[in-house]
């Protein structure tokens, strides 16, 4: 048959690596819970997988930045194409935002805006990317990097987070993993998954040890300033001067607009060593062959960040504290799982599974699944993270929905608990 599959050969398949790589992300191991949901169940489904509290009236972003999107469109000035690294004044507006926290003055020239924090990633990974080179990853960690990674053919070594030091870095395990074709590694603070944060000692180290193996830290700061514990956010930018510091972040979390899609790679690098290495030119060369943020979001860039108030930060961070709280306390009333420390920022804990004390449950897999088909509730299997038999709570939404969501985790464990 002519126009059957049977007899005509065709030249084009799937790309393996892709669909490979596309598996390692949060949304397409959340999809797959998704799809456990029993459709025939009547409650609402509660997300405690996902970093997105936007759904939630409570977290609704600040009006400043509502009327900065829509004075930014009325003013007909940024209809037109971006320029490879971002319009100049909102350049300009991140350097001065992000300067008020180190010790020296970014310049807009330090600043590249791109497509949220996730094509931050994308960016500077395909900059880093050459034959034979490899970088380090925290484990657990956020699993975009491996996905960037393992697309550019980079190889992944990972080291551990301590959850008995408050999720510190193992730095012997950071030495003893680098080599000659290691190229940088990986810190997230505020910790996703973790909610934890590092203290100025702790970053210092980290930016010792790097300046010892000869590598950059990607500095991924998405959370910043969403602390709400003991310890203050403190950028990595201001060992800059010891190692090169590559700092991600965005609006999306701070400002509770993760839909509006607009990041940035800083380069804090007093000493000029990224430039003479050539990074710079590949983060520039990636640019100009990539696509911009929305250009009507850049113009809003300098109002949001100049005009927002205190008292909505400040608002946001004491709904986290709130809801950070519930959770610690019903952890305790549910056996099965375990919380090590506290979390102290971003909007996530991750706690221990213990299977042994549950029946019919093979991993962490296995029990948010069954979770999700009976419960229709969605938690994310710390698999998804690089952890194995965790468990990755978040916790920003509504309290009301933190308690029931307990409440089901609750039954769910009464429902498989290991008989005595």
């Amino acid at each position: 048959m002519e126009n059957g599959t049977a007899t005509r050969r065709w030249n084009f398949k799937e790309n393996e690596k892709l669909v490979s790589a596309s598996g390692l992300t949060v949304r397409s191991v959340l999809n797959k819970m998704m799809a456990c949901v029993d459709p025939a169940d009547t409650r609402p489904v509660i997300p405690l997988g996902h970093g997105d509290p936007s759904a939630f009236p409570c977290f609704r972003t600040t009006p400043i930045a509502e009327d900065a999107i829509s004075d930014a469109v009325q003013s007909a000035k940024f209809n037109g194409y971006s320029s490879t690294v971002g319009i100049l004044p909102a350049r300009r507006a991140v350097a001065e935002y992000l300067s008020q926290d180190l010790p020296y003055k970014l310049s807009p020239d330090d600043i590249y805006l791109t497509i949220g924090c996730n094509q931050a990633i994308e960016v500077l990974l395909s900059a880093l990317a050459r034959p034979n080179t490899n970088i380090l990853l925290p484990t657990p960690g956020f699993p975009y990097y491996e996905a960037w990674a393992a697309f550019t053919n980079i190889e992944m070594r990972h080291f551990n987070l301590l959850p008995e030091k408050e999720w510190e870095v193992d730095l012997n395990a950071v030495e003893s993993l680098a080599d000659e074709n290691t190229v940088a590694m990986v810190i997230i603070n505020p910790g996703n998954p973790c909610g934890n944060v590092y203290t100025d000692q702790h970053l210092k180290k980290v930016a010792e040890m790097a300046r010892k193996l000869g590598i950059l830290v990607i500095a991924d700061e998405v959370y910043a300033h969403l602390t709400f514990g003991s310890k203050p956010f403190v950028p990595m930018g201001i060992f800059g001067s010891i190692a090169p510091v590559i700092t991600l972040g965005s609006i999306s979390k701070r400002w509770i607009v993760p839909g509006w899609r607009l990041g940035w790679l800083v380069t804090n690098d007093p000493n000029g060593i990224l430039k003479e290495h050539g990074v710079i030119d590949s983060i520039t060369g990636y640019l100009n062959i990539s696509s911009d943020p929305a250009t009507f979001i850049q113009g809003a860039i300098p109002q949001i960040l100049q005009k927002t108030k205190d008292d909505f930060f400040s608002k946001i961070v004491n709904m986290l504290r709130e809801d950070a709280d519930i959770c610690y306390d019903r952890i305790k009333d549910i056996p099965c799982i375990t919380c090590p420390s506290k979390p102290e920022g971003s909007m996530f804990m991750m706690v221990k599974l213990h299977l042994n004390l549950l029946e019919d449950i093979e991993d962490d897999l296995d029990f948010c699944a069954k979770l999700a088909k009976e419960e229709s509730l969605l938690i994310l299997p710390g698999v998804a993270v690089g952890l194995k038999n965790w468990l990755r709570i978040t916790f920003a939404c509504e309290p009301s929905y933190l308690e029931d969501g307990f409440q089901r985790l609750n039954a769910f464990y009464q429902r498989h608990a290991k008989k005595q």
